[in-house]
C-alpha cells in the first residue's frame, strides 16, 4: 500500500513551527495575564470594601445610620462570611454570578452583636478585563505575524541556499566536476548548509579522483594491448591460408576493434574531445552515409535542414545505431531526418528494459549469445559522441500492433509488448564552440 506523502518546502515548515509556538505562547500568557490582573483587581477591591465596612462600622458604633448600602444583619449575607463575623473577625468574599458580574462582601462584627455587611459589583470585571482581554489578542496577533514573516525570511534564506546546493549537485551528477557546492550556496554566516555543501565537495572531489583512476588504467590498458594486438594481426596475416586462419583473423580482428572502442570510449570520458564543426545539409548528409553503411536501409527525409555538427562524429553516431539495429534488431530498418532530429527504428524485439531504465551500460548486449555479437560498446560510444556535439540520444520501444502503446525514454519505465526499437538524435540548434562550451547568444535591443 503506497503512503501519502506531503511534499512542502522548508521555509514553510519553519514558518508555521515560528507560528504555533508564537500562538502557543501567546494563549499561554494571555491566561497567566488574565488572571493575575483579575486576582489583582479582586485583592484591591476587597481592601477598598473592607475600609469601607470598618469606616461605616464606627460610624454606626457612633450613633450614626448607616448609608444605603451597608446594612445591619443582611439575610442575603453569603453564610461563610456571616460565621466568620459572628465568630468576631472581620473579612470579605467574593461572590459570583453565574451570568452578572460578581460582587464584593465586606462584613465586620459590632460591638452588639450585630454583623454589617456592605457589597457592590466588581464592575472592573465587566469594564477593565475585556479591553485588557482585547489588548492581549491584539497583541498576540501581531506577535504571530510578526514572527511568521521572519519566519518566512529566515526560510526562505535557507531554502534558497538548500536549492542552490541541489542545483550544484545536480551539475556534479552531470558531470560537470568543476561546480562546487560551497561556492554556490555562498553566504557570510556558517551554518549546517556549509557542512553538508562541504561534505558534498569531498565526496564529488573523492568520486572524480576514482573515476580519473580508473579511466586511466583503462586507458592504459587499452594502450599496451595495442602493440601485441598489431602483431598478432600480422602474424596471422602470414598464416597458410584455411579454416584455422580464418578463425584466428577473424578473433584477431574483434580483439582489435574492442581496443580501439574501449580506446574512444576513455578519451569521451576524459571530457577532452572537441567537436570540429562544419555546416551540414543533415538529410543529404545522413542519406549518403547510410547508403554507404547500411544499403537495405530506407531514408526518408521529412524536412531538411543546415546544422553545424562534426560529420566525422556524426557518422560515428550513425554507424553505431545501424549496426546495432542490424545485429540485435530486424529488418526494415528505417532513417527518418526531421529538422535537426533523426530516428533509426528496426522491426525487432526492442531494447531491453535495463537500456531503457539506466541508459547504455558497457560491456552489456541485452543478448545471452556473446559469440560474434559485439562487446557492448557501440550505444555507450554513440552516446558519448552525442555529448561532444552536444545533441541528446534517447531510446525507446514501439509497442506491436493492438498493444497500448508504453515506450518510455531512458529515464522513464520499461516497455511493454514492442514491435520496434527506436534511437532519436536529438541535434542542438547551438553546436558547442571548440573549448567545449556554448555559444553566449544576443539578443535582438528592445
Amino acid at each position: 500500500m503506497r503512503r501519502f506523502t506531503l511534499r512542502t518546502g522548508i521555509r514553510w515548515k519553519i514558518t508555521l513551527a515560528i507560528a504555533a509556538v508564537g500562538a502557543l505562547v501567546t494563549i499561554a500568557l494571555s491566561l497567566v495575564v488574565h488572571s493575575a490582573a483579575r486576582v489583582s483587581m479582586l485583592g484591591s477591591a476587597r481592601e477598598v470594601q473592607l475600609e469601607r465596612v470598618q469606616f461605616i462600622s464606627r460610624n454606626a458604633e457612633a450613633g450614626r445610620k448607616p448609608p444605603m448600602g451597608a446594612k445591619l444583619n443582611d439575610p442575603e449575607l453569603p453564610a461563610e462570611l456571616r460565621q466568620k463575623a459572628q465568630s468576631g473577625r472581620r473579612g470579605t468574599y467574593i461572590q459570583e454570578r453565574p451570568h452578572g458580574v460578581p460582587e464584593v462582601w465586606a462584613a465586620v462584627p459590632l460591638g452588639n452583636g450585630q454583623v454589617l455587611s456592605l457589597h457592590t459589583p466588581f464592575r472592573e470585571s465587566a469594564d477593565l478585563l475585556p479591553d485588557l482581554d482585547r489588548a492581549l489578542v491584539i497583541g498576540g496577533l501581531a506577535a504571530v505575524i510578526g514572527g511568521s514573516a521572519l519566519g518566512v525570511l529566515i526560510g526562505g534564506q535557507i531554502s534558497r541556499r538548500l536549492r542552490k546546493a541541489a542545483a550544484a549537485a545536480q551539475r556534479v551528477a552531470h558531470g560537470d566536476p568543476d561546480v562546487r557546492v560551497r561556492d554556490a550556496v555562498g553566504g557570510v554566516v556558517r551554518d549546517e548548509t556549509d557542512d553538508l555543501a562541504r561534505a558534498v565537495d569531498a565526496m564529488a572531489d573523492a568520486l572524480q579522483q576514482r573515476l580519473e583512476a580508473e579511466q586511466r588504467v583503462t586507458a592504459d590498458i587499452a594502450h599496451e594491448l595495442r602493440t601485441p594486438v598489431t602483431g598478432l594481426l600480422t602474424a596471422a596475416e602470414l598464416l597458410p591460408p584455411g579454416r584455422p586462419t580464418e578463425l584466428v583473423r577473424d578473433r584477431a580482428q574483434a580483439l582489435r576493434a574492442l581496443v580501439e572502442d574501449v580506446l574512444e570510449v576513455a578519451r569521451l570520458d576524459s571530457a577532452s574531445e572537441r567537436a570540429e564543426l562544419q555546416e551540414v545539409a543533415l538529410g543529404e548528409f545522413v542519406s549518403r552515409r547510410v547508403k554507404v553503411l547500411m544499403p537495405e536501409a530506407s531514408v526518408r527525409i521529412v524536412a531538411d535542414e543546415i546544422v553545424s555538427t562534426d560529420p566525422r562524429r556524426l557518422e560515428r553516431i550513425l554507424g553505431n545505431l545501424l549496426a546495432n539495429a542490424a545485429r540485435y534488431g530486424r529488418p526494415p530498418v528505417q532513417v527518418d531526418v526531421e529538422g535537426r532530429v533523426v530516428r533509426v527504428r528496426d522491426h525487432g524485439p526492442g531494447f531491453p528494459e535495463a537500456l531503457l531504465r539506466e541508459g547504455p551500460s558497457r560491456f552489456r548486449t541485452g543478448s545471452t549469445d556473446r559469440a560474434g555479437v559485439g562487446h557492448g560498446l557501440g550505444l555507450t560510444i554513440a552516446e558519448g559522441q552525442a555529448r561532444v556535439l552536444g545533441a541528446r540520444l534517447t531510446f525507446r520501444n514501439v509497442a506491436a500492433p493492438g498493444v497500448l502503446d508504453r515506450s518510455v525514454t531512458a529515464a522513464g519505465t520499461p516497455a511493454g509488448s514492442a514491435a520496434g526499437a527506436v534511437a532519436v538524435l536529438w541535434l542542438p540548434e547551438h553546436a558547442p564552440t571548440a573549448t567545449g562550451s556554448f555559444p553566449a547568444l544576443k539578443l535582438p535591443p528592445g
